[in-house]
């Protein structure tokens, strides 16, 4: 990417956007295509192709979804699938139609099996059974890393599906019906802390191991992705295997861990309560990143880092 190629953030005020926009900028690319939902949803397939027709975009960032925790995923499957199906569809198809010399399409580590092998190589893709949870969100995902396979065996474009591991970052969602793992913790402890509670309840056993990367050093890693040689490029595009990559730390913990190390940063020290009754989800989602790291990028911010950032940013909204 030349500093001032134009680039379209799909999604650029959600936790994976906002951070590519922020590194985007850090580095001096200067030419960035913003639209809110109200200037244009995504979902409207004639809005989008007009946007693409007019704009010309060189370079495309799909961060946009439809996203939620355990909770969510489970009581909305339908807006899950649909939403994330129509979003990616029209993004991707106006893509090739306008001619973006490159597209990164942003996923989930939940495409991969329940209880895949660990760590999970990206080679694991379809061999197993999903999550139930979160099905219907994974099936939409899958379904994206096989239209930019597709498109690329079909058209010669050069669209990459990028798979992170769990995220969390200074625009996360802090809402408990529909947030992801951390930042309800954060939200808990700090709220406890606050008022002077005695502890706070854990959804699950607490046994279940997760990865968790920050988002700004996912933003670095796209953009890193985007801006590898022609041919580094293409060695990971081509007709025998989805054009697909994780990206994470390698490293994971379980959420018992993750919920002392929360408490730790944000100074609660009381109790914590696993309640059983409620779903653990995948016991283990490890990402194999050999892959990334064979290309040179490697994550930089630390768990307690990551979380001390997103606290200070956001400890007096509770």
């Amino acid at each position: 990417m030349e500093k001032n190629s134009r680039i379209f953030v799909a999604g650029h005020r959600g936790l994976v956007g906002s951070a590519i926009c922020r590194g985007l900028e850090q580095s001096g690319f200067s030419n960035l295509l913003l639209r809110t939902h109200a200037e244009l949803d995504l979902a409207d397939r004639a809005a989008v192709r007009a946007f693409f027709q007019h704009e010309l975009p060189e370079y495309v960032f799909l961060a946009a979804a439809k996203v939620g925790g355990i909770l969510a995923n489970d009581t909305y499957p339908a807006d899950f699938i649909r939403e994330n199906l129509e979003i990616q569809t029209n993004v991707i198809d106006a893509s090739y139609r306008s001619g973006v010399k490159r597209l990164l399409f942003l996923g989930s580590s939940c495409i991969y099996p329940k209880l895949a092998p660990q760590p999970i190589k990206e080679e694991y893709l379809l061999t197993g059974p999903l999550e139930p949870t979160n099905r219907s969100y994974a099936l939409a995902k899958i379904a994206g890393v096989e239209m930019c396979w597709s498109y690329n065996r079909q058209y010669g474009t050069q669209f990459l599906a990028a798979m992170p591991t769990n995220l969390y970052g200074l625009a996360d969602n802090f809402d408990l019906n529909n947030s992801h793992v951390l930042p309800a913790l954060i939200r808990k402890a700090a709220t406890a802390k606050k008022n002077g509670d005695a502890s706070i309840e854990v959804w699950g056993t607490g046994a279940p191991r997760r990865e968790l990367l920050y988002s700004d050093d996912l933003a670095e890693a796209c953009i890193f992705l985007m801006n590898l040689p022609e041919a580094t490029f293409a060695t990971l595009l081509n007709d025998r295997e989805p054009p697909l990559i994780n990206i994470g730390t390698g490293q994971d913990l379980t959420i018992r861990e993750l919920a002392q190390l929360v408490c730790r940063v944000v100074g609660f020290e009381g109790q914590l309560k696993f309640d059983a009754s409620r779903p653990d989800g995948t016991p283990r989602k490890l990402l194999d990143v050999t892959r990334i790291q064979s290309l040179g990028w490697h994550a930089t911010t630390s768990l307690e880092e990551g979380i001390r950032r997103v606290y200070a940013a956001v400890a007096q909204q509770f």
